[in-house]
């Protein structure tokens, strides 16, 4: 089975998402680690106010996957620099960080912690309501005593973690280069619509969906990044070939810091978004918008799926997670397919 065939496995539930009226619009594109990709795409990147069709160039609101593809991997490069530790607190890089009190336990988290969501921080906060400039609400966030909790997959880990990187790098996150087909400041034009937006009172189109990022300026360190489906496989390209990362920090982002997760980026477990037939190497993460990616790193293989899912509102049900999970198990299933027949050739 060739890698075309492939891919249109794993396209099979997208395409039958889409057919019936859940997603506008979908992309799924298969990559093996000699190079090898297929791209399978389907119906709409825009439904209002005018229809616009999806294609393989369509550039997609990647939402969470900011967090794996630019800001994990941007901060693993400065440990690979030597110009910080995993385990050094954020206050190394960000000494104001609730400044009016030395002993707060915000001071003592750790660069390690964040990336896994090993943190007291909550799920999310509508900062976006607090009607503030980027700038205060940056200061905001660095010194609010935030409400302790038990660890959760939390936005305010990495919108810390970004802010850190800013403070490191001395330039905003959408002034930085993210990669070939990735892009803090899409051409809306390319761009997939996402929600028609009560906030803001427009069909959001090549701007940031979530509201913080939003707020915080358009980028974030929890979300922020547009891509199409080269640029989101291309980076799993260069992660596979060793080139986005070295030995130490691929082991890390691959090691277990929990049962679901690894620094950035989750792992197999019983109900996450990737299906159960990957191998138990595997990692992956999603975007509220649609969007995921996911490397099997047994198998050589990785897939990913981009959707505008929210558009033009999030409050529907359209069956993401099992969409995804079909597409994952069928893609896998394919591709062992096509090694148990070489192997009888």
């Amino acid at each position: 089975m060739s890698i075309e065939a492939i891919a249109e496995a794993g396209f099979a539930p997208v395409a039958a998402s889409i057919a019936a009226g859940r997603i506008p619009g979908a992309v799924l594109g298969v990559l093996r680690a000699d190079g090898a990709m297929a791209v399978r795409f389907g119906g709409a990147a825009q439904l209002e106010p005018a229809r616009v069709a999806a294609t393989r160039a369509t550039t997609w609101d990647l939402a969470s996957l900011t967090k794996p593809i630019f800001t994990t991997t941007a901060i693993l490069r400065l440990v690979e620099q030597g110009r910080i530790a995993l385990d050094d607190a954020l206050s190394r890089a960000i000494p104001d960080l609730r400044q009016y009190d030395m002993d707060a336990a915000e001071r003592r988290l750790t660069f390690r912690q964040c990336l896994a969501h090993a943190t007291f921080l909550p799920a999310v906060e509508p900062l976006y309501t607090l009607g503030q400039d980027p700038d205060t609400l940056r200061a905001y966030v660095l010194q609010r005593a935030w409400r302790h909790g038990p660890s959760v997959y939390s936005d305010i880990n990495f919108i810390l973690l970004g802010i850190a990187l800013e403070r490191l790098s001395g330039r905003r996150l959408g002034e930085h280069d993210p990669g070939p087909g990735l892009s803090f400041r899409p051409d809306p034009a390319s761009c997939a619509a996402t929600e028609r937006c009560t906030w803001r009172g427009r069909v959001m189109r090549g701007e940031v969906h979530d509201e913080n990022a939003f707020a915080l300026g358009g980028a974030a360190g929890h979300a922020g990044l547009f891509g199409d489906i080269d640029g989101v496989l291309g980076f799993a390209r260069r992660l596979m070939a060793g080139e986005a990362l070295g030995p130490a920090m691929l082991a890390e982002i691959r090691a277990p810091h929990s049962a679901r997760r690894t620094p950035g980026w989750e792992i197999r477990h019983p109900d996450w978004a990737g299906g159960q037939a990957c191998s138990p190497s595997t990692i992956g993460h999603t975007g509220f918008t649609g969007t995921g990616l996911w490397i099997d790193w047994e198998r050589g293989l990785a897939w990913s799926v981009l959707s505008n899912r929210v558009h033009p509102t999030r409050h529907a049900e359209t069956g993401i997670q099992p969409m995804r999970r079909a597409a994952g198990d069928a893609i896998i299933a394919a591709f062992d397919a096509t090694i148990r027949t070489r192997g009888s050739a």
